[in-house]
């Protein structure tokens, strides 16, 4: 069976391997393990491209005929790999770089796109030097991190030693400082594809994912184009200068803006699948399969996209939330069921359940025709969610 290296695991991307009759050997640092019948290899850093071109050609799987990652920290191994091993998709490691590290992208946009301030923070830099440059309060965070995990608002020189000591120490790029951009956030996931924009959608978190790290339900849903008709032209022009600028490969892409009333600031963006049930509620919206789209630009297929919906836009809008445990006496998937209406709706609020990432025990995806009521009934689940109950 054609076999995919797969830098990191998760289930439904296992799934589409498995539905295109293609098997999967996964690299993965513990402790993100598969089941036990897929093959893997564990490695300690997805970043140490000789470590992870080493597992695999110790693993025998130097004759895959493809290979991807799951998550931002695979992005640059799984592009040496490819020109390793001369597999199709990206195999252009230095441009990939652009869309890892925070300094490099931000500077290698064009002068007129608006951006956060943006440097590293060599070790011994002070807090008054960067509170002068950047402002109060200011951003810290790995210079090539992922998601939210080890970024700190900083408002303070406690608060600043506190955040360094949780970030890499003993190099002058691995930690940069921004300036705090005050605004609501948005997320485009698209496929690029020829220099241009595929396919694209335009979703919105109900709060931060670093609220969402400090005890918050992590929740968003897809937009509608005819509510949001500016937001989206602005989004689209964003999208385009953005991934022209940083000369992006044939991808699907995941790009987060902030939303300012004179126009989006640019957050960040990444070559890799949009992360927790993101694909799934684009694929129930628009009918575009995002993980079917990775696995082909990984086997240097074109991706399959469906014709638009009659009149061009969806009939039903979809949006998920990663449940967490319940405070207080807690909650169970009935409590929840029995008050509101879902599509999909899993929940394990006992005390021996497994924790996964933004403190998830459970997840719930639901729909409505109407975007708006979408946005109340999934802005009430989660306060039922953070407070226990009604």
């Amino acid at each position: 069976m054609p076999t995919l290296v797969v830098l990191g695991y998760r289930e439904d991307l296992d799934r589409a391997i498995r539905r295109r009759g293609l098997d999967a050997h996964y690299l993965v640092q513990t402790p993100a393990i598969p089941p036990e019948d897929r093959r893997f290899t564990r490695v300690a850093d997805f970043e140490n491209a000789q470590e992870i071109l080493r597992a695999v050609l110790a693993a025998g799987a130097g004759d895959a005929v493809g290979a991807l990652s799951v998550h931002e920290m695979g992005v640059f191994g799984a592009a040496y790999l490819r020109r390793q091993l001369g597999l199709p998709g990206n195999t252009d490691s230095l441009r990939t770089l652009y869309f890892r590290d925070k300094y490099l992208q931000k500077h290698a946009l064009p002068p007129h796109v608006r951006r956060a301030r943006c440097r590293y923070v060599p070790e011994g830099t002070p807090y008054g030097r960067l509170a002068d440059e950047l402002g109060e309060p200011f951003v810290v965070k790995p210079a090539t991190g992922a998601g939210s995990l080890r970024t700190a608002v900083v408002r303070s020189a406690e608060e600043y030693a506190r955040a360094l000591e949780a970030l890499p120490a003993g190099s002058d790029v691995g930690v940069v400082a921004e300036s705090f951009v005050d605004a609501p956030e948005v997320y485009v996931d698209g496929i690029w594809r020829n220099g241009g924009l595929a396919w694209w959608s335009v979703s919105r978190n109900h709060i931060a994912p670093l609220s969402a790290v400090r005890g918050g339900v992590l929740a968003a849903h897809v937009l509608d184009r005819r509510r949001h008709p500016r937001l989206f032209e602005r989004a689209g022009t964003l999208v385009a200068e953005a991934l022209k600028s940083l000369e992006a490969p044939d991808c699907v892409f995941h790009l987060e803006t902030f939303v300012e009333e004179s126009g989006l600031t640019f957050g960040e963006c990444a070559l890799r699948l949009p992360g927790a049930l993101s694909p799934r509620v684009n694929e129930l919206t628009y009918g575009v399969d995002l993980f079917d789209a990775e696995i082909s630009l990984a086997l240097g297929e074109e991706p399959a996209l469906p014709p638009p919906p009659a009149g061009g836009d969806p009939e039903r809008f979809h949006g998920y939330l990663l449940l967490r445990r319940a405070p207080g006496a807690g909650l169970t998937r009935q409590d929840f069921a029995r008050r509101f209406a879902f599509d999909e709706l899993s929940y394990d609020g006992s005390p021996d359940a497994p924790v996964g990432p933004y403190g998830r025990v459970g997840q719930a995806i639901v729909s409505d025709p109407d975007e708006s009521a979408l946005q109340k009934r999934m802005e009430e689940i989660a306060r039922f969610n953070e407070r226990g109950g009604d």
